[in-house]
């Protein structure tokens, strides 16, 4: 089974992951902050390192639900920032904390975020991993609006990460299992 080139295949995590969910279009609200918050503590680091955190993830940010991670306190940030199952990053957590925040200030998250590909996932070609780009033009307009409405960690190549993860793009290369699933 043939699979992208940039998914090692000695990280069983990594594996489920590119063949399970990720490409996969999503329009769930808790997946999709699940996402962006995850994609944001990536910066810096392997995604194999945010893979293996993920539950902790979900268990210091309430499953994703952004009502209660909006009103999480100084206290509540001062506990996760003690969290070996997170990055304990005090700009990541707080963050997310702020980024809770503005999703409630919106109408609909995932219609917000699928209105930058126009509610259709974009379908590329790639037939290396070398021409995958790490921002488009598309991520460039979500990562300015995300900005302009006060959301933190969300410069362009998070976003193209996220869009790739969620499926409002499909990356998977042509000559990838996944390409034609998703």
């Amino acid at each position: 089974m043939k699979r992208c080139a940039w998914v090692p295949d000695a990280d069983p995590k990594y594996v489920a992951y590119h063949d399970d969910e990720w490409g996969v279009p999503s329009r769930d609200e808790r997946h999709l902050f699940e996402m962006f918050t995850l994609e944001g503590a990536q910066a810096g680091l392997s995604w194999s390192t945010i893979l293996r955190k993920r539950e902790g993830y979900r268990n210091a940010f309430a499953n994703f639900d952004a009502a209660k991670v909006a009103r999480f306190s100084t206290q509540d940030v001062e506990r996760l920032l003690a969290d070996p199952e997170i990055v304990r990053n005090r700009l990541k957590v707080e963050s997310t904390v702020n980024n809770a925040q503005r999703i409630l200030e919106l109408d609909n998250l995932s219609d917000y975020l699928w209105s930058f590909v126009d509610g259709e996932p974009l379908v590329n070609r790639w037939r290396k991993l070398g021409e995958v780009p790490a921002e488009t033009a598309e991520s460039n307009a979500m990562s300015k609006d995300l900005k302009k409405r006060g959301f933190r960690f969300v410069g362009p190549t998070v976003c193209y990460a996220f869009m790739q993860a969620c499926g409002l793009v499909n990356d998977h290369t042509v000559d990838c299992f996944r390409y034609g699933e998703v």
